[in-house]
């Protein structure tokens, strides 16, 4: 099947366009995975964006040469490396939202200690 189907219009419109902004948001995870890592903590957080902003450019590579070569080996390895992207940034929200809630969690019993320090949860009124 390498080579012998033709790509119709609209699929090489698609993938144009969609080619472009894979590209912008490749540059863009690199660029602010790389202001992360100017820190040793900052790095937990800009490494994987830097990973993930190269799978997408790699997918958006393999997505443009299968508009000019017609090759679905291309089309399988663009899939594969923006499913890579996905699978990364999955993890990554994950993440952030368990430290979120950590730190709602953080939160309410500061709250409660700094309540039960000024009073014991007793409230006087004059």
């Amino acid at each position: 099947m390498n080579g012998s189907s033709t790509i119709s219009p609209m699929l090489q419109m698609t993938i144009s366009k969609m080619n472009g902004d894979m590209r912008f948001v490749g540059i863009f995870y690199i660029i602010v995975g790389a202001l992360y890592c100017i820190t040793i903590i900052g790095a937990i957080v800009g490494i994987p964006l830097i990973i993930s902003g190269l799978r997408v450019r790699e997918a958006a590579d393999s997505f443009g040469t299968y508009l000019n070569s017609n090759d679905t080996a291309f089309l399988e390895r663009g899939f594969e490396k923006q499913g890579s992207f996905f699978f990364i940034q999955k993890v990554f929200m994950i993440i952030t939202l368990v430290f979120i809630v950590l730190y709602i969690i953080f939160i309410i019993a500061f709250g409660a200690a700094m309540i039960s320090s000024f009073g014991g949860g007793e409230f006087s009124s004059y």
